[in-house]
Formats: structure tokens, sequence, C-alpha cells
């Protein structure tokens, strides 16, 4: 009995693999539905299987020391430079050499969803996972740069066990621990990147409750950042706690 096409589409989601001997039979169905059903398989499996490749491309730091019997190497990167309020925030992220998620990459390029989603993946799967926060006054006393770094000490400190290489986005850290600085880090190493994904989804998280704290400002939505409504509440509320006096245009409201 020949399947319907609809029962092809379906069996079609579960196949992942091109040598499956079923796709070499459905190749050869006149049906237009069949055809248009594989021609779509085969768009997503190339789409899929560019990621993969991509994926194993943005271990290939890691790999070159787990090939050298160096096990723990942290991925570090932080969050919230730009804000005018609020801490910043960096995590350390030690992987498994097994783990596999191909959609683990700079958490910019992720919709909040998927941060959401993949920050419980890399908190389940991670060897370890540190996180440093500066806050406001500290920011305003050593700078940003200053702070960012310190973060990152902060978080590279919170591991356990203790890293053997570091791969830090775009930063050096004055710790003596073998280390690479790669700009753009966030999106040649999975670490980094999944360092990336658990600051942002932690700095979110806290400009959410200050949100509550401090309403008014739309924390919730702009992370601290110079949006209208935060410049509006700025101008009508002042300046609270988490506000960096030492950005423009707070420093203007002192």
């Amino acid at each position: 009995m020949t399947e319907t096409i609809s029962s092809i589409k379906s069996l079609l989601k579960q196949i992942d693999d091109i040598s499956d001997i079923r796709l070499l039979e459905w190749r050869t169905d006149s049906r237009l539905g069949v055809q248009t059903a594989l021609k779509s398989w085969d768009k997503h499996y190339s789409k899929l299987r560019q990621q993969e490749e991509a994926f194993q491309e943005r271990f290939s730091f890691e790999r070159h020391y787990w090939h050298q019997g160096i096990t723990y190497i942290a991925g570090i990167d932080e969050v919230g430079r730009g804000p005018l309020a609020g801490p910043v925030i960096a995590a350390a992220v030690i992987l498994p050499s097994d783990f596999h998620n191909i959609d683990v990459i700079d958490s910019k390029q992720l919709s909040a969803k998927k941060r959401e989603e993949l920050y419980h993946i890399i908190i389940e799967q991670a060897v370890s996972i540190g996180v440093g926060v500066v806050d406001a006054a500290t920011i305003d006393d050593i700078n940003i740069y200053q702070a960012a770094k310190l973060a990152m000490t902060k978080a590279v400190k919170d591991l356990a066990p203790e890293p053997e290489v570091l791969l830090i986005d775009a930063m050096s850290l004055d710790i003596p621990i073998t280390q690479e600085s790669l700009i753009k880090g966030d999106t040649l190493s999975n670490s980094i990147g999944a360092a990336s994904i658990i600051a942002k989804v932690t700095r979110d998280r806290l400009m959410t409750e200050y949100s509550v704290i401090y309403p008014g400002y739309g924390f919730a939505n702009n992370a601290g950042y110079g949006t209208k409504e935060h410049l509006d509440g700025l101008k009508k509320r002042g300046i609270t706690p988490i506000h960096r006096q030492s950005f423009q245009p707070v420093h203007d409201q002192l």
C-alpha cells in the first residue's frame, strides 16, 4: 500500500540521516507533495549540517588543549559595559568535551527565549560555572574597563575545579593561568559563547528584579541601557543607587 503524503511528511520529521533508505525510495515518488516535502527536508538538513560544522569549528581552541590532555578550559565573557545602570556581570564556563548543542553561540545572536532555554542546558551540563558581579559604585570608582576585568577575575575564582586554560573575549586577566584573548571570542569559542549566555541571562534577570525595586525606568525592558523610557524616568525620578554616576547623562543629574 502506497504511503500517504501526510504520513511521509510525518516520517521525514523523524529522519536525521541522509543515508536513510526511505529517502531514496521517496525520491522516486512522482507525487508533487512528496517531492516538495523532500526539498523542504533537504533544505533543513543542509542548514543543520552547516550549523553542526560551525559548532565543531567553535570548539577548535578547546580541542587544541583537549588533545594535549588539558581538561579544564574556561570560556569567559561579560555583559553590561554600556548601560547607564546596573552592574557589569561576567561568567566563566568549563564545558565537557562531549558537550553538544549547536545553538550555543554569542548571546547577542539569540532571542531571549532561546537564551533562557540554553541557560538551563548549560547549567545542567557544564563541568563548572562561575559568575562575577561588580556594582555601579565600583564601576564609578575604578572605571568600566577595570570593572569588567574585575568581574571576569571574580568569575574565574568562582570556578571549581580551577581552570587550566582561559579563553577570554577580547581581554587578558592578571591571573597566573594560561590564557588566550580572542577578538569576538563569543563567536569563535563555544565555551565563551556559553559564558556570554550565562552572563546575559543572569544580568537580565537581575535588572528585571531592579525594575520592581525602582519602577519607572523600564529596567526589565532596557536592562539599564539609555532608552527613551529610561531617560524619561531619569529626568522625572532622578538617580537610583544602581545608576552609574560617572556615565553621561546620569552625571548631569547630580
